[in-house]
């Protein structure tokens, strides 16, 4: 069986094993690196090649005996095959992932203005490629002539890329630029795929910019490797069936509904028919707060449990491939939104008032479920992205699992 693998500094939450097991039966693994020991490896390894990604896609270089004429226009190489005499060879598919990426928004986007947000590694791959497809395009660096303070000289770009870190995890909710400064935006590219949207992104939608997130370009080239790994072309269409099983692995399934609807209950039962693990915002407040609910609320009011409720929320909602059960009232907070719309599909469990239970609900209990449905009903069903009518609760679950395809 043929060997490869990944070389990079921090590759814990690497999406390539799960792109490489979907292209062909080879072994895949990673290989985590400090900057002192990649040279010992490239020399000793006895793999037949491997990818590399941040920060050693300009070191390996020199250990290269021959260099695509691609990766050296570029100046990066992530990709490296074993010669026959044993030396190694060079590439970069980072310019056929962004190539994907684009799309056909190259061709529109000929002789328009791009920005490119960041001057790394994987902007001079961008630059490559905008340059081939002849877009052009301005650098923006925190440093350079273009820069974040001078910014809005740009104000007239169509194209906007993201090639910093900016927003990736765990930062989520950062962003390395304001849309709204940008009145011509047309396209919106993020190299970031965790999460699946970044700020940049969600502001993109909030303003009905089309845009697009990593994951695409991180499987085209994972596919493009794997073509020069088995020397053979692989179906594109592969590309897209790759990345729509990772999208939907790592997307989290958020619960909402009224206090008592059967969220946990359903989270579980869920968590049983995937082997997904669950996380209740409930949960998590209690454990900060060595406390049960009622008692904070009584002790402390609403304002401080929404403060609790929104900080758990942001720390769960950062991770890939939970059910996350909330508490009722989790709409009542409009930025909590953004923070389920980066990485979840939201789902609005709908019940008969008379069936929810009130025990230990102190909003229930004092303001009524009548009332609450009432004010919280147009959140849910604006903040929700499929509705599920619960008679059933295991049923629900069921029926859960069939329509996300997990």
């Amino acid at each position: 069986m043929q060997r490869f693998g990944l070389i990079g500094r921090t590759l814990v939450h690497s999406f390539s094993p799960a792109i490489h097991s979907q292209i062909a039966d080879y072994e895949y693994k990673l290989y985590p690196l400090e900057p002192d020991r990649v040279a010992e490896f490239v020399q000793t390894t006895d793999l037949d090649g491997f990818n590399v990604t941040i920060p050693y896609k300009k070191d390996v270089i020199p250990l290269c005996k021959e260099i695509s004429v691609r990766a050296k226009a570029i100046g990066s190489v992530n990709t490296m095959l074993r010669l026959p005499d044993g030396g190694w060879y060079g590439d970069n598919t980072d310019y056929d992932g962004f190539t994907y990426q684009l799309g056909k928004d190259a061709e529109a986007l000929k002789g328009k203005k791009a920005l490119v947000l960041g001057s790394g590694g994987s902007s001079q791959t961008v630059q490559k490629v905008l340059n081939d497809c002849e877009i052009p395009f301005i650098v923006v660096s925190r440093s350079g002539e273009n820069n974040y303070e001078n910014i809005s000289r740009h104000a007239d770009a169509e194209l906007i890329v993201n090639t910093t870190p900016v927003g990736m995890y765990p930062h989520n909710g950062t962003s390395p630029v304001d849309l709204s400064l940008f009145p011509n935006c047309r396209l919106v590219l993020d190299l970031i795929y965790n999460p699946a949207k970044t700020a940049l992104l969600l502001q993109a939608e909030s303003l009905r910019i089309p845009a697009r997130n990593g994951l695409s370009m991180l499987v085209a080239q994972g596919v493009r490797a794997g073509e020069l790994f088995l020397n053979k072309q692989l179906p594109e269409t592969l590309i897209e069936t790759i990345t729509d099983a990772i999208r939907r692995r790592t997307l989290n399934v958020v619960l909402i509904g009224m206090p008592g609807c059967g969220k946990t209950t359903v989270a579980n039962l869920l968590s049983e028919l995937t082997g997904r693990k669950t996380a209740d915002t409930d949960d998590l407040i209690r454990a900060k707060a060595g406390t049960e609910i009622p008692e904070i609320f009584a002790k402390h009011g609403e304002p401080y449990f929404r403060t609790l409720e929104a900080e758990a929320l942001r720390e769960v909602s950062k991770e890939s491939g939970l059910i996350i059960a909330t508490g009722g009232g989790i709409v009542k907070i409009p930025a909590n939104l953004d923070l389920i719309r980066q990485n979840s599909v939201c789902i609005f469990l709908d019940t008969d008032l008379s069936k929810l239970d009130t025990a230990g609900r102190p909003l229930s209990i004092s303001t009524g479920v009548e009332q609450l449905y009432a004010e919280r009903l147009p959140l849910y069903k604006k903040w929700s992205d499929k509705t599920y009518h619960c008679e059933d609760l295991a049923q629900t679950a069921a029926q859960i699992k069939t329509d996300l395809s997990f």
